[in-house]
């Protein structure tokens, strides 16, 4: 019970990685504040909880949304102690020589000006709360090219900045902040902007979770629980001299190119070898 008596308040709560982690905070004490667009989602997750669990609609692209979902979580238990920033989705997909402003605007708004405004709005209501811990949802996507589209890197590498700055910014609170990286994890954001019937979706789904298993060194997909173990760690006492950085969660697939880790891809230096050796001979 790492959380009780405290509140915290989760974006994208609904259902993937908001999910897992408001349901690890709340079987751990906390009364979460579960913010979402999704209201069908969000009223089930707060109706089964026993009342552990308040869902307040949130489209976190409204700085007035954000503001009120703050101020509410705070009216109703004192104050805020814990805040995971964490709504995402895969944003404009557009290569950089075709993209619109608006669909580049767009992405940043969800993506980088939200946790921006979730810090802004939230600040307020944590000072003087011990213990007081901001996480923000990064990418492995923020460490280079390759791993989404443009946008969505650009804007989950403006998140890691972000998350250094605000830490420097609000220690002298006593408010940490930190950032979590993770890499492929088996949630919906992967089919959520495809316009898909209910069984495609399901097979579309399915295809990730095969292809995820062989995508690093660690041979299964990622999980929302792998995700939110993390935020829990960050949330937590046991992290409190962890302060403006960010635990990447990817199974390892950042350490290097497939073929550096796994023997049934072909070794680049082996085969420059035998290349060496025919041309010799």
């Amino acid at each position: 019970m790492r959380f009780s008596g405290k509140t915290a308040v989760v974006t994208g709560a609904a259902s993937g990685i908001g999910r897992a982690s408001v349901l690890l905070l709340a079987s751990e004490g906390a009364h979460v504040f579960a913010a979402d667009i999704d209201e069908a989602g969000g009223a089930e997750l707060a109706e089964s909880s026993n009342g552990k669990i308040t869902f307040q609609r949130c489209d976190v692209t409204s700085t007035e949304d954000i503001k009120a979902l703050m101020d509410r979580a705070a009216a109703e238990t004192g104050g805020i102690d814990i805040v995971f920033n964490n709504t995402g989705a895969g944003g404009d997909g557009t290569p950089i020589d075709e993209i619109e402003p608006e669909g580049w605007d767009r992405t940043m708004d969800l993506l980088l000006r939200s946790v921006a405004f979730g810090i802004r709005y939230a600040v307020p209501h944590m000072k003087g709360r011990a213990g007081a811990s901001i996480i923000n949802t990064s990418s492995v996507a923020a460490v280079g090219p390759g791993y989404s589209p443009n946008a969505y890197a650009v804007a989950k590498a403006g998140v890691l900045h972000l998350t250094k700055m605000a830490a420097a910014d609000l220690a002298k609170h006593q408010i940490r902040v930190n950032a979590i990286q993770p890499g492929f994890i088996n949630t919906n954001i992967f089919t959520a902007s495809l316009d898909l019937t209910d069984e495609k979706e399901e097979m579309g789904k399915a295809m990730i979770a095969h292809m995820s298993a062989g995508a690093q060194p660690v041979a299964r997909g990622g999980q929302p629980e792998d995700i939110a173990n993390a935020m829990a760690y960050l949330a937590s006492e046991e992290a409190s001299f962890v302060n403006g950085h960010s635990i990447v969660v990817d199974g390892g697939i950042t350490i290097g190119p497939k073929y550096s880790w796994d023997d049934q891809e072909p070794d680049m230096f082996e085969a420059l070898r035998k290349l060496a050796e025919a041309d010799a001979q």
